[in-house]
């Protein structure tokens, strides 16, 4: 069983974050880490090439300056190998960009049985990359996937909704985004952190892959403060406070 995972490289969020205030985008310079949301997806693929006997898990990543210290993460997880696409023209893309790209770069590995996603990335929550893919590559999708089973064939998946879950079956290969905390995560042992260093990474750009010049890149125009808290409405209890909170409670429409 072959299983692709996207994953995305993003600045330590235990770090203060910092704009180009010549793009007013996000710079992601210096050392990237494994998004943790992709942490569950490369994690699953794993346990899911386990339960079929065999396999591999393969990624596949869109980082500027050649990055791939996350990936390295991924890679010492249990990954055997990656295709990253570092491009300056790439700077700013926006999530359907991202799809486009994501999917020919699954076309340098082998063909996959299934491919996996977070449902959305720390840094960037369009929540929309896993569904943009799946069209782009003319399979079925399957979102917020709590848990993921593959059985004569066939996907199986609960996927998680506001009432509850369904249970949804479709064919493979397929493009799956798994929600945070369907499975935990390993930890990289330190064997697997050395094997990491030597398992490949192909590094390719845009006119590798086939892709013209991006044309649809977003552009943030502007970045403002939010605006600070506004003091909250005190009240004093009288003996009669909860005739005023109700009444605050009925004006918000709460109750």
């Amino acid at each position: 069983m072959h299983v692709i995972v996207c994953v995305k490289q993003i600045p330590d969020p235990a770090l203060p974050g910092e704009l180009d205030p010549a793009t007013n985008t996000l710079k992601r310079e210096g050392k990237l880490i494994l998004d943790e949301s992709d942490g569950y997806g490369v994690e699953m693929a794993l346990q899911l090439v386990t339960a079929a006997g065999g396999g591999e898990v393969s990624l596949v990543s869109m980082a500027p300056n050649d990055e791939v210290s996350g990936l390295r993460t991924a890679l010492a997880m249990g990954a055997a190998k990656a295709v990253l696409v570092s491009d300056p023209a790439l700077s700013g893309a926006d999530a359907l960009t991202t799809a486009k790209v994501l999917g020919a770069a699954t076309k340098k590995l082998d063909d996959a049985d299934l491919i996996l996603a977070g449902t959305e990335s720390s840094d960037g929550y369009t929540g929309t990359v896993p569904e943009q893919l799946a069209e782009v590559l003319g399979l079925p999708s399957v979102t917020f996937a709590k848990t993921v089973e593959v059985a004569d064939g066939a996907l199986k998946v609960d996927r998680q909704t506001e009432a509850g879950y369904d249970e949804v079956s479709c064919p493979l290969p397929a493009v799956v985004s798994v929600t945070a905390g369907v499975v935990e995560p390993r930890y990289p042992s330190f064997k697997g952190i050395m094997a990491a260093k030597s398992k490949p990474v192909e590094t390719v750009t845009l006119g590798d892959l086939g892709i013209d010049a991006v044309s649809w890149a977003q552009q943030i125009v502007s970045v403002d403060d939010a605006p600070e808290r506004e003091a909250g409405e005190v009240i004093e209890d009288d003996g009669e406070a909860f005739g005023k909170i109700v009444e605050f409670l009925d004006n918000l429409k709460v109750i």
